[in-house]
């Protein structure tokens, strides 16, 4: 489940004696993002939110530090019915936050509100093969599926499907407001389905918890201040000096996931497919990257991650034996062509399209390096900040599961994101009833082929995260999902 984890040129190994928490005392971590958003209660999340949620909330099962979805709330389970059911048994003695016992029941209500709060997002669409939950005798949990999932233990933990109860956490550490802030502390073994062990203090430290912008969080690490800094994206890359990394170092990651231009306009210029393929190919994509450095960082023309573990390897790179020369004259020529017929505006000027990106340094490098290519084929690119007004939305979004199917129902009409195609929906949905594992991947493989000729996405590579991670800091570990447990980064290394 590895993928390509670098460390950028100018990353600096960490001393070992670098200023910030000794062993014995709290780990400072800086997420990127503001307070309120991170602390939400929604079940819309961003990634830094993730985190604290995954640390103060549990599900059935959660994701360790390598990225394995390992037991929580329960403690063993097993697939049956040739993968339509999956069944758990809660971990013995466990009780909800106002000390009640955690019953088959219980957990059966806690489940299904999850699941229904995620009603339209893709994760709902995840879990649309999820027929029925059901309690049973003790403590045992039946999931019922109307086709096999094989991707359902890692959908079940996800944050955002974690059991929650009034009156405290479900997880595996506290959260509480001092003096000094945000703090996250462990709970006793047995309140978290381990031994008793009367030491159990000696192996574990406080979490700080503060809040920032990219630059608010580079400058505590560089000052000492913080060992761990979570949720950086490319459009704060850029602000990352080689000055700080003398005490630290840059993790790089490039998880599964979409980066690249989903389409929103339904009239217009980009309302033609073929349009919509010329400014695919007209994008120069290894040339968009190079200015940013990393490497390891891969393009792709597909709307599914090409090194999928899944990956039948029926779908390949486009235009990979062309000219970008050539290429652009084509795309110019469909714009051309589309313009002499239907625009009614003055065809001396370049056709404006707009795309909604994030702020930030990288973004806008990002932004202009695609502007400057598109003026080529005679598009003048604007940038806003509101996507309900452009044309096209910048994704970047990382993976839930290592599936195409993942992928596929980030485009499905019913989520309204923008231009989507009813019959690529419907080929997914042949695709997951099949019972034959490979079947299935040759159907979601001819669904992928279809969304591609629709050009409703236009790709350009893989998402990128980066992390500062003090050297005396162990627990972080570079994933398929760039997601990075905080209860690990609170152990003491041995």
């Amino acid at each position: 489940m590895l993928r390509r984890f670098v460390l950028l040129p100018l990353t600096l190994l960490a001393a070992t004696s670098a200023c910030g928490s000794a062993d014995d005392g709290a780990v400072d971590v800086a997420l990127i993002g503001s307070e309120d958003a991170i602390l939400t209660s929604s079940l819309r999340l961003s990634g830094p939110a993730q985190h604290i949620r995954a640390a103060t909330q549990s599900g059935l099962v959660s994701l360790n530090a390598q990225g394995e979805v390992v037991p929580a709330l329960a403690e063993a389970w097993i697939v049956v019915d040739e993968g339509q059911t999956f069944i758990f048994r809660l971990r013995q003695g466990s009780t909800w936050p106002d000390g009640t016992e955690m019953t088959a029941a219980s957990v059966e209500q806690a489940l299904e509100e999850s699941i229904d709060g995620l009603d339209g997002t893709s994760l709902a669409q995840d879990l649309a093969l999820v027929e029925e939950v059901r309690a049973m005798a003790g403590r045992v949990i039946e999931i019922r599926l109307s086709a096999p999932v094989p991707y359902l233990v890692q959908l079940l933990a996800q944050p955002e499907l974690a059991l929650r109860q009034p009156g405290g956490e479900t997880g595996p550490m506290t959260l509480a407001r001092g003096e000094e802030g945000i703090a996250l502390d462990f709970k006793p073994p047995l309140e978290r389905g381990l031994p008793e062990d009367e030491d159990w203090r000696e192996d574990v430290r406080e979490l700080r918890v503060h809040f920032g912008s990219p630059a608010e969080a580079i400058a505590m690490f560089d000052a000492g201040e913080a060992e761990v800094v979570l949720g950086g994206t490319l459009g704060s890359i850029m602000q990352v000096d080689p000055g700080p990394l003398s005490a630290g170092t840059l993790r790089v990651e490039t998880p599964y996931g979409l980066f690249g231009l989903h389409i929103l306009a339904q009239y217009g210029l980009l309302s033609n497919s073929g349009v919509r393929e010329g400014i695919a190919m007209a994008i120069d994509r290894e040339a968009l990257l190079a200015d940013f450095n990393v490497g390891g960082w891969t393009v792709t023309t597909r709307p599914v991650s090409p090194d999928l573990p899944s990956d039948p390897g029926l779908v390949n790179e486009r235009w990979q034996d062309e000219e970008i020369a050539d290429l652009r004259a084509e795309a110019a020529a469909r714009i051309a062509e589309w313009r002499r017929q239907f625009d009614e505006g003055d065809l001396s000027r370049p056709a404006t399209i707009t795309v909604a990106m994030p702020a930030g340094s990288g973004w806008e490098a990002l932004f202009n390096d695609l502007a400057a290519q598109l003026i080529g084929i005679d598009i003048l690119l604007l940038r806003v900040e509101d996507a309900r007004s452009a044309d096209m939305v910048m994704i970047d979004r990382v993976a839930r599961y290592a599936s195409p199917l993942w992928f596929l129902n980030q485009f499905h009409c019913g989520l309204g994101r923008g231009l989507c195609a009813e019959e690529v929906d419907a080929m997914v949905e042949q695709a997951i009833a099949q019972r034959d594992p490979a079947q299935r991947a040759r159907m979601l493989a001819q669904a992928e082929a279809a969304l591609t000729l629709e050009n409703v996405y236009i790709p350009i590579a893989s998402p990128l995260r980066w992390s500062l991670v003090r050297g005396s800091v162990e627990g972080f570990t570079a994933n398929a999902y760039a997601f990075h447990p905080l209860p690990d980064l609170a152990l003491i290394p041995r």
